[in-house]
């Protein structure tokens, strides 16, 4: 107790000057586009169209970052990111689905069906793998080839609907490489309540995550509902997941490359790599936009691309480092 005592001033700075990182990202996020500097006389260019593509960024990544860790911590492999469980494969699903049948100018929708639909298509994917690993033992083994299973059947019924409507494949190929650029408060305010009460349950349980460390049977011994605590954090984790997805679109190495660097650089408890997971996670992906507004003229860089070029070589050197300590 001591020892954790000792250490919570320095996790205390740590998270300040995280925060203020995340206030300097958001701020350069806001200024920077292809328009330039941004002068007193056109503001509404950042109210309108800069901050709440900052804003969701921020959102984005620090959910793909909790649930990064969540899951992990759940399933207790520093491997495993927010889709493994299928929830990118049903919201690509879901996803190509209105694009090519949905989207007809002989359609009138009260609202845009393409982010119900992805958020639908997460969610029945990652219920049917639950259900399918529970009906098998429901350990974190049958989850994951549960999830690869699902994940398949999702690729492939989504490459024979692409095959039938090879018009929309431009199309289906910017929402799965991930977007920021169509970014608006509407969307802002439709995830944000579900990332709000998904965070909240995730960080109420990071404790449980830390005696799950153990294994399963010695965290049960320590009287830990190791079942009940698996399936709350992976349907919160899921739902947060499945609601970003649904706006962003398709956005990788986040949720694994960041706890990763929350642990290294900060701390190995999930009391701690839980929130500064949320920091960091937001401070990079906000990082993360800013490259692909500026990179080309006309034609912005999908963000997808960006978080895969600065994630992998980022990665890489991580597990390098990760492994000289060891």
């Amino acid at each position: 107790m001591t020892a954790h005592a000792d250490h919570r001033p320095r996790h205390r700075w740590w998270l300040l000057a995280a925060l203020a990182l995340l206030v300097g990202a958001a701020v350069l996020g806001a200024m920077v586009g292809p328009a330039g500097s941004i002068s007193s006389t056109n503001w509404h260019i950042i109210w309108k169209i800069r901050l709440p593509r900052v804003v969701l960024a921020a959102i984005v990544g620090s959910m793909l970052s909790l649930a990064g860790a969540s899951y992990q911590g759940v399933f207790r492999n520093p491997l495993v990111d927010p889709y493994l469980l299928g929830s990118a494969a049903g919201a690509g699903l879901g996803a190509t689905l209105v694009f090519a049948y949905a989207r007809s100018a002989t359609l009138h929708w009260p609202v845009d069906p393409l982010p119900l639909a992805a958020f639908v298509g997460a969610l029945v994917a990652v219920l049917v793998t639950y259900s399918v690993g529970v009906s098998f033992g429901g350990n974190s083994l049958t989850l994951v080839l549960a999830g690869v299973a699902v994940a398949a059947l999702c690729t492939a019924v989504q490459q024979m609907v692409l095959l039938r409507n090879a018009d929309v494949i431009d199309e289906v190929y910017s929402w799965i490489s991930g977007r920021l650029s169509t970014a608006t408060w509407a969307d802002v305010r439709l995830v944000t309540p579900y990332v709000l009460v998904s965070s909240v349950i995730l960080l109420l349980h990071r404790r449980q995550l830390d005696v799950l460390r153990v294994g399963d049977e010695e965290a049960a011994s320590l009287g830990a509902e190791v079942k009940r605590v698996r399936l709350v954090v992976v349907i919160a984790a899921t739902l947060g997941t499945a609601a970003v997805v649904s706006v962003s679109g398709l956005i990788g190495f986040v949720g694994i490359m960041v706890p990763h660097v929350v642990r290294l650089v900060f701390s190995a408890s999930y009391r701690w790599v839980l929130p500064m997971s949320i920091v960091v996670g937001a401070t990079f992906l906000i990082l993360a936009d800013v490259p692909g507004r500026v990179l080309e003229h006309g034609r912005e860089t999908p963000i997808g691309v960006v978080t895969a070029f600065l994630g992998a070589p980022m990665f890489i050197v991580v597990l390098r480092s990760k492994r000289r300590l060891t």
